[in-house]
């Protein structure tokens, strides 16, 4: 049981039993003596004698393990800690010696190590460059050539999950909510027509296609689609995932519009054709959850007074990464003037939400790009109550799991460290621009880098499961309130 406590705290208790060693000694000495000396009128003198020696023993034992705690405990929770960092989060710098100056040779010997370990890293990181560089090269023609295909393309795993998108395909599917990466292919598709396709091509030969024509979105778009079945790798025991081409079939009589000419921009994760069917939150894998990131901009600090959300940003990471396609981000009208004090915060005026949506709009919209997410903010109670207050009105319950990236930063650093965005980002060698600092955008993107840096740390600390964390994170819940329930 000892084992699971930390370092600091099996130090307090070794001092605390130290001292109570030390007192219960005393006191049976001056017992033991005062019986033998038989005189009642020494009573008052054995009583003093005790308690002198009883206060001189816990001023001793509490300086020594203010000292030991100060100068040992900590500084070893802090060098450890250091070291993880550097070991998982690729911080570059060297260690700071001089909160381990009084362990002797293992400060300098830490130092050396990590060294190695970031000489070892570099080497490793230029000798899989050059080898890779080439495979680079072939993707990105790859990449060139699906984003120019005329036809969109995507591909889903045997749970109809997106793995793979190409730009083509986006711009056909935006009218229908937009794709996504490990997003369910339902959210935008009409799924009994696509299942009934793949369940017809699992009966078939491996070589066949399926056709199909699909009319969507209230007969407004016709799509013609076209599926084949992908293998899975070998000797895996997973269904095979497929690949829908879409190519659109204009209504009779309809309006030939202009195009609106877009930069595309092909988004794959290949790891999730093999991905698993989904389980229970809390036995998930860290890594294999799917988080949003997001900030808001209020008008002021107090919802329950009448401030309001005047901007909503939030990234997507799939698979320890972040899906640089899928961002969300709008002004908001917060339908009440933006004070002065605020706008000097983060530059959000007046003039700029005036042709915005408004928060219901908003955030149903928010409440789909996050759907089977983990919402993950900083000082998330805050941006929550925002949405929280208004889920009837929504129409939608935001009941999603909650992470903080203050605890989490307690989860790794203690609680006696700062937690600040700011600290963190210092910490962890995060950059916020200045002009991106205090918008939601920026900030949104400063806690993603933030997470995922925090990432590899708490599974380097044997915090495996989404429960895991959970529970390490409601022994910090005195800085901040938990939100899942």
């Amino acid at each position: 049981m000892l084992g699971t406590l930390s370092l600091r705290l099996r130090v307090f208790l070794f001092f605390a039993f130290l001292a109570a060693g030390g007192l219960l000694a005393v006191s049976g000495a001056l017992v033991l003596g005062y019986r033998q000396l038989g005189d009642a009128a020494a009573l008052s003198a054995f009583v003093t004698s005790g308690a002198v020696a009883g206060f001189a023993i816990l001023a001793l034992v509490t300086w020594v393990w203010m000292l030991f705690d100060e100068n040992v405990a900590k500084a070893l929770e802090s060098l450890a800690t250091d070291m993880r960092a550097r070991a998982h989060a690729d911080i570059e710098r060297d260690l700071d010696q001089n909160k381990a100056k009084y362990l002797g040779d293992l400060a300098p010997a830490a130092a050396a190590v990590t060294a190695n370990l970031s000489d070892m890293k570099n080497s490793l990181a230029q000798a899989v460059m050059r080898e890779t560089t080439l495979l680079a090269a072939e993707k990105n023609h790859l990449e060139a050539v699906l984003n120019d295909l005329p036809t969109g393309v995507v591909l889903c795993n045997a749970q109809h999950q997106v793995v793979f998108y190409n730009g083509r395909a986006r711009d056909l599917l935006r009218p229908l909510g937009g794709i996504g990466l490990d997003r369910c292919l339902a959210s935008v598709l009409d799924a009994a027509p696509v299942e009934a396709a793949y369940a017809q091509l699992l009966a078939q030969p491996r070589e066949s296609c399926a056709d199909m024509r699909l009319e969507v979105n209230e007969g407004k778009l016709r799509l013609g689609v076209g599926m084949r079945l992908v293998e899975p790798l070998p000797d895996s025991a997973l269904q095979p995932g497929y690949i829908l081409t879409l190519r659109e079939a204009p209504m009779v009589d309809t309006a030939c519009a202009t195009p609106i000419l877009m930069p595309r921009e092909t988004a794959f994760d290949f790891d999730l054709l093999h991905a698993r069917p989904s389980q229970d939150v809390m036995d998930c894998k860290l890594g294999d959850l799917k988080y949003v990131i997001f900030d808001t901009e209020t008008t002021g600090l107090l919802p329950e007074r009448g401030d309001e959300v005047c901007q909503i940003a939030a990234c997507r990471v799939v698979n320890g990464k972040m899906v640089k396609t899928e961002m969300f981000d709008t002004l908001v009208n917060p339908g009440r003037p933006i004070p002065l004090s605020a706008t000097n915060i983060h530059g959000i005026t007046d003039a700029m939400v005036a042709d915005a949506p408004d928060f219901l709009t908003a955030g149903r919209a928010f409440h789909g790009f996050a759907d089977g997410a983990v919402l993950i903010a900083h000082n998330a109670p805050f941006d929550m109550a925002f949405f929280y207050r208004k889920q009837a009105e929504i129409g939608a319950r935001f009941d999603h799991p909650v992470l903080d990236t203050v605890l989490l930063s307690a989860v790794i650093y203690g609680q006696t460290e700062q937690h600040s965005l700011d600290a963190l980002a210092e910490r962890l060698n995060v950059t916020i621009p200045e002009e991106a600092r205090h918008t939601a955008l920026g900030d949104a993107l400063a806690t993603t880098e933030v997470f995922l840096k925090l990432l590899p740390m708490l599974q380097a600390k044997g915090i495996e499961t989404f429960g895991d964390l959970l529970a390490q994170t409601k022994k910090h819940a005195r800085l901040l309130e938990d939100l899942n329930a």
